[in-house]
């Protein structure tokens, strides 16, 4: 079995990432390449597409969405992605038991909770119109007393499939968005049957070469390596000794092919499509990274690696994007860096008068 250098497992993963080179795809075609993309915040699918697609703007991933072919809705991990509507309908069923299985983090609130109840009650609401889910827990309330709000609601948020409705503002979503049934609002049914193996194989198409661990940590789905083993596999070893699996037809390029600096948003998910993630950040810098309260910070990689952080931010008209570096910075490297930061900087905040790039003492 072949051994893949731990440079080699980047290379590949930053080649199907589109963060190698951007490509140069209507943004549809990226986000369904990517498998979705982590959309807790509006924003940072935005970022995210800026550094893989060569001469993105923001008004086509507003398109897209205006034109319902790519939605924002729970799913993998029970956490808000933004998916093409053809995977949202056609995956939805298969990732239903991780949603489903989130009901278990309501423990004692869910004291008095009947699902089925709640989400016939739940589709009844918004068969009518978008809801907060401020709205819905309180509609909900009315019909439930006996039963603790947030159970509702979260109820609701698991086991209905919903999309957030979007609005004109920049991002596409407020802060407390409206959401919508899935099946109304694409005016299409959700596929009936689970696909696991199509879930596998694109996410490998996306992250891989990868374990099957990997694959659970991304989607959520526990027992994958059965489904790995029906499926016709290439098979590697890395440099720990364990089997990574691929698609046949994967990328995989030379380990000496230079990597371009990156920015990457808030929970981008090449941070958190593994179970294992040294394929993109050392161990040691890690806890710079994901906190304590579960926010993952936004980065930049050097080298395919993750080097530093980064914020922005306009003050008086001053934009500026402050670096924090976790090491020492080459001078060449610091260039580059000035020159990306600066085109991001710029489609962040479109508004300012100036704009600069400093570096945190």
């Amino acid at each position: 079995m072949a051994v893949l250098s731990a440079k080699a497992v980047n290379r590949a993963t930053l080649a199907r990432q589109m963060l190698s080179e951007r490509a140069d795809v209507p943004v549809v075609e990226a986000v369904r390449r990517l498998v979705g993309m982590q959309g807790q915040e509006a924003k940072h699918p935005y970022v995210g597409l800026w550094s893989r697609v060569s001469g993105f703007e923001e008004r086509e991933l507003d398109q897209a969405v205006e034109e319902r072919q790519v939605v924002r809705a729970t799913l993998f991990r029970g956490t808000l992605h933004l998916v093409t509507a053809a995977d949202y309908l056609r995956f939805r069923t298969t990732l239903a038991p991780v949603l489903e299985a989130g009901l278990r983090m309501l423990k004692e609130r869910a004291e008095g909770l009947e699902p089925a109840k709640v989400v016939t009650a739940a589709e009844k609401l918004l068969a009518k119109e978008p809801l907060t889910f401020t709205e819905v827990r309180d509609a909900l309330q009315r019909e439930f007393p006996a039963v603790n709000e947030r159970a509702l609601g979260f109820c609701t948020r698991m086991m209905v499939p919903l999309v957030i409705y979007p609005t004109g503002t920049r991002w596409g979503w407020p802060a407390n968005p409206k959401f919508a049934l899935a099946d109304a609002w694409l005016d299409a049914r959700l596929h009936t049957r689970p696909v696991p193996e199509e879930l596998v194989t694109r996410y490998l198409q996306a992250f891989g070469p990868a374990t099957p661990a990997d694959f659970q940590t991304w989607s959520g789905l526990p027992k994958a390596k059965p489904v790995f083993d029906e499926l016709e596999l290439e098979q590697f070893t890395d440099e720990a000794g364990k089997t990574l699996y691929d698609v046949p037809d994967g990328p995989r390029p030379d380990p000496g092919t230079p990597a371009p600096v990156r920015f990457l948003p808030e929970f981008d998910n090449l941070l958190l499509a593994h179970a294992r993630r040294e394929r993109i950040i050392a161990d040691e810098h890690k806890p710079a990274v994901f906190t304590k309260n579960l926010r993952v910070k936004a980065t930049y990689t050097v080298d395919g690696l993750v080097a530093g952080l980064w914020t922005a931010a306009t003050k008086r008209g001053v934009a500026t994007l402050t670096l924090t570096p976790f090491g020492r910075t080459a001078k060449k490297t610091a260039a580059e860096l000035e020159r990306e930061g600066a085109g991001l900087l710029r489609f962040l905040e479109r508004n300012a008068k100036t704009y600069e790039v400093v570096t945190a003492s």
